[in-house]
């Protein structure tokens, strides 16, 4: 069964605890049994590449403030009990693998192992630039970025060795509950992208295709799959408005669901819903009517 689940409020102004958290529950309540964050944390007056790498593209206005991903998952893991969490995505060039690794096995402790875990390239220059990474080789640093991270979730002492990540023999502690360790998505969407969404990831995590299309992007990748490595699962991200588009006309709720009962005949392991970006939720106020009012989408998976 193709199970639904929501991106929380987590960009815009006028967030609080009371908001993000009575969200959270509302999602349990109503049946949604994932939960999922983003990761961005600036908002450039004069980006250098366009969004999503889009030339000239602006950066949405939603992106001026954005609660940090991973201290909000680790929110999350306390105001929750059944929901999958999730990244959608973390971009790995705003982040150093040894670290991430704590940080997120010790989300997994906290949600006694629900945590899955999406990474991506991402398309930000200023937001490499400020971590100290270089948006160019972002491609290959992911090369040595998955296999730094799983070293740091496998068996003390963990020692790595690689072109751009070097961890000396040492004892890295919590591991993840989830054993061997959490499942791995990619969010990748280029060619070669797709080349390592298929040789290292464990799922895919696309945003904003069709399902046929993304149904057909999977088929291929899983005809194509290493010998020994289980089919990748499947996470598709819908929106109820896509970023810098006009709300698409009609009732989001039905189209999404539409959406909805369609990745359920092809089996999609996720439907994740996507409302940063919705006209519904310009009052922060708003989101907590989202739950109730997108339920249809869940009852769309099950006819």
């Amino acid at each position: 069964m193709t199970r639904v689940g929501l991106c929380v409020p987590q960009l815009g102004p006028g967030l609080d605890v009371d908001i993000v958290r009575g969200f959270c529950e509302r999602a349990e309540a109503f049946g949604y049994t994932s939960l999922w964050v983003q990761d961005h944390f600036l908002w450039p007056l004069e980006p250098q590449r366009g969004y999503a790498g889009r030339p000239g593209a602006p950066v949405p206005q939603q992106y001026r403030s954005v609660l940090a991903p991973t201290e909000l998952l680790a929110a999350m893991a306390t105001w929750t009990s059944t929901a999958r969490l999730g990244t959608s995505i973390l971009v790995a060039g705003n982040h150093w693998p040894a670290q991430l690794a704590g940080r997120l096995a010790t989300i997994d402790l906290l949600s006694s192992g629900r945590l899955s875990v999406g990474l991506g390239v991402g398309w930000s220059q200023e937001e490499h630039e400020a971590c100290g990474t270089d948006v160019a080789t972002r491609g290959h640093r992911m090369d040595d970025f998955v296999p730094a991270l799983l070293a740091c979730w496998a068996e003390d002492p963990v020692s790595y060795e690689g072109p751009f990540f070097s961890i000396s023999p040492s004892l890295i502690q919590p591991k993840p509950v989830q054993r061997p360790r959490p499942p791995l998505l990619s969010g990748l969407w280029s060619e070669v992208g797709l080349e390592r969404t298929r040789l290292h990831f464990d799922g895919w995590n696309p945003a904003g295709m069709s399902v046929a299309g993304a149904k057909a992007v999977l088929d291929d990748l899983n005809a194509r799959r290493p010998p020994g490595r289980a089919p990748l699962t499947i996470h598709h991200r819908a929106f109820a408005q896509y970023p810098h588009a006009k709300a698409l006309p009609g009732d989001p709720v039905e189209r999404l669901a539409a959406e909805a009962a369609e990745a359920a005949t092809h089996h999609f392991d996720d439907l994740i819903l996507e409302h940063n970006f919705w006209d519904g939720v310009a009052d922060p106020e708003a989101w907590l009517e989202v739950p109730e009012r997108f339920a249809p989408v869940i009852e769309a998976t099950r006819r």
